[in-house]
């Protein structure tokens, strides 16, 4: 049986998906038979992405559906369209982030490193895990980072400090951490895992809508690009994980390539993890009432 045949009748959503990581996950999902709901933040160069997937691939179920992720309103809009297009969801791949050289807030009122690489795919996880339960066996996987910091629980919305682009960054993509670990803390026994990869050092267009830090990694790809590895290379990290019987029951971890690592120490803390848990389910607007946990 080719993988092609394995995994038909499969459906996977992947979230940045128009280039970059997202697009060669999907890519890779699509050569696997499955059906892919691509999400993309703009329309056209998401149809770009998805006609160009499509005819690499000849498998013709790879659909597009668009979102700012920056919004909490658009990301209940685009897990309502989910729900409404599938009845099942097989694998899930918070790929989507961005850096912002300097501070602004979204129309939540939330900082903007926070309101997409953590927020966002918290909060369309959560809209979707009843979905996920019903199809399991299924597989979460978040792309993380590989930044040794700490996120300081009083001051997400950088509010008391002085700005620092990489270190929102990479205190937004700490969070992507302390969400597996309690996700599959809460998931045990569903029958749905929930890791998180640090992909490697790749080329990317990390922040390219932001016009400064567009700038900076667009010199940086100018003068060391050639020695980056391609977003194809990082992908097979992520489908080891959605694809492999090796990690089939595995659920809560930090991987590297092909095995977990390190993850900075304030994600193994349970009591952490539960805790942003709670500031993230008041942050998108959901009460301990609306719980799926409780």
């Amino acid at each position: 049986m080719s993988m092609s045949d394995l995994y038909t009748g499969h459906t996977a959503l992947v979230t940045g998906a128009n280039s970059g990581l997202g697009k060669a996950v999907a890519e890779a999902l699509a050569r696997s038979g499955a059906r892919v709901l691509m999400v993309a933040r703009d329309p056209i160069r998401g149809e770009i992405a998805r006609a160009d997937i499509t005819k690499t691939t000849g498998n013709d179920q790879v659909e597009l559906l668009t979102c700012d992720l920056s919004s909490q309103t658009a990301v209940r809009h685009l897990a309502t369209e989910i729900l409404q297009r599938t009845d099942r969801l097989h694998n899930l791949v918070n790929n989507a982030g961005t850096a912002f050289s300097s501070r602004g807030l979204t129309t939540d009122g939330i900082e903007r490193t926070l309101a997409v690489n953590h927020l966002a795919p918290f909060l369309l996880t959560y809209l979707l895990l009843d979905l996920l339960r019903n199809s399991a066996p299924a597989r979460i996987v978040n792309v993380g980072t590989r930044i040794n910091t700490a996120m300081n629980f009083d001051d997400l919305n950088w509010d008391s400090r002085n700005y620092r682009m990489m270190a929102a960054y990479g205190q937004s993509k700490l969070g992507n951490i302390h969400f597996t670990r309690e996700l599959a803390r809460r998931l045990k026994g569903s029958g749905v895992t929930v890791n998180c990869v640090f992909p490697g050092v790749f080329r990317s267009n990390l922040g390219a809508t932001d016009g400064a830090q567009g700038l900076f990694w667009k010199s940086v790809a100018l003068l060391v690009g050639w020695a980056l590895t391609p977003p194809e290379k990082a992908a097979e990290r992520v489908m080891y994980l959605l694809r492999s019987p090796n990690v089939a029951d595995v659920s809560g971890e930090y991987f590297g390539d092909k095995t977990p690592i390190p993850a900075p120490a304030q994600a193994d803390d349970p009591a952490a993890n539960a805790e942003l848990w709670q500031i993230s389910m008041r942050l998108v607007g959901l009460k301990d009432v609306d719980d799926k946990f409780v």
